[in-house]
């Protein structure tokens, strides 16, 4: 270990050369380090290569900044907190995502490095709290040539920041809602559409999203997804039925008649979330529909339960196909669960089916 500790230093010593042939040369030297051995990351943050680093992000030659945002996101993965506490790194990340001259894989980087930083809950508001990171990321997902890889990282990065409550009005201020839409009605490509339909699932969780999603059409779009001919996937109807409860929570009473009247043609593809979704999306599928049969919402979605007896059924069953009217009679029966929790946890969400844990991801 302590010639590994040795060698980091040194590494570090070279990293701050008068010479910009040495400089490189060290940040390929110390990126592959911290790619390959695990144990160097903690000897290189605490050597003092973060400030360098850091600085780095800024210089003109796209291969230094490559290799130095790579090392940088390798680093986070053991000492997330040498790189919140440096000055000015959030900053030089920021710069690299509006840089119109950084290269693709070094845009990709800086998502993935701000990403990991979210993975600790006290970094959310933080960061939240730099607008430019958040329009940044935002505008990735805008920009309809940003490749689907640097997409997916912003993605995970902004359903990261929205984890935190205080930072939803501020992505919706920022343009949010219209840029995830438009994601989810305009790209086809694989895992989009479900990442976006997460992030959005929680940007509804505040007060501002009745307006916001109105002026996209965004009930619509979420409602559409229940039906067999949009052939959407079981995570983005899981994540519908999340985002359709999250506004009925905290959109307003305009947004709850607005979801209410557009969910009577789809309370069977609700039911299909309640049978067949994760065990956290059966549980808010099974909210879901409590809400919209019963009309007592906040008994409804607070307090569920397996004998919560749904007065409103016989007034809406007659809207109801008859294949589903059964399935709504063992729905009052209890059949599909007595809990919802709103609890969201960052590895353990819609990004993926059932639990999915991000995995750090070192660049060659």
């Amino acid at each position: 270990m302590e010639v590994k500790r040795r060698t980091a230093k040194s590494l570090v010593n070279r990293l701050s050369s008068a010479s910009e042939e040495t400089r490189i040369s060290a940040l390929c030297e110390v990126r592959l380090m911290s790619k390959n051995d695990p144990d160097s990351r903690s000897f290189l943050a605490e050597a003092g290569a973060v400030p360098h680093l850091t600085e780095t992000l800024y210089y003109s030659s796209p291969l230094a900044q490559e290799n130095a945002v790579a090392t940088l996101l390798n680093i986070s993965i053991a000492k997330r907190e040498f790189l919140m506490s440096t000055g000015g790194l959030l900053d030089a990340l920021s710069h690299l995502l509006r840089l119109p001259s950084a290269t693709t894989a070094t845009v990709q980087t800086a998502a993935a490095t701000i990403y990991s930083l979210l993975l600790d809950e006290d970094n959310r508001p933080i960061i939240g709290s730099k607008l430019d990171i958040v329009e940044s990321l935002i505008n990735i997902i805008r920009n309809v040539s940003s490749p689907a890889r640097s997409i997916k990282d912003a993605l995970k990065a902004l359903f990261a920041i929205s984890l935190c409550s205080l930072n939803r009005p501020v992505m919706i201020e920022l343009g949010a809602i219209p840029a995830l839409f438009s994601l989810i009605l305009k790209d086809g490509r694989i895992g989009l559409v479900e990442d976006a339909t997460a992030v959005i699932a929680q940007v509804a969780g505040c007060g501002e999203s009745g307006d916001a999603f109105r002026k996209v059409s965004g009930v619509r779009v979420l409602v559409d997804s229940f039906y067999p001919s949009t052939v959407s996937s079981l995570r983005a109807r899981e994540n519908a039925v999340s985002a359709l409860l999250n506004l009925i929570q905290s959109g307003g009473e305009k947004t709850v008649l607005e979801v209410k009247e557009k969910c009577l043609g789809v309370l069977d593809g609700i039911m299909d979330v309640a049978e067949s979704g994760s065990a956290k999306a059966k549980s808010k599928a099974t909210a879901l529909l409590r809400v919209l049969l019963e009309g007592h919402e906040d008994e409804a979605v607070r307090v569920p339960r397996s004998d919560f007896i749904l007065d409103g059924f016989h007034r809406l069953s007659s809207h109801c196909p008859s294949s589903t009217h059964g399935r709504f009679h063992q729905l009052r029966k209890g059949k599909y669960g007595n809990s919802c929790s709103q609890k969201q946890d960052l590895e353990e969400m819609n990004l993926g089916h059932g639990k999915v844990f991000w995995r750090q991801r070192c660049f060659f």
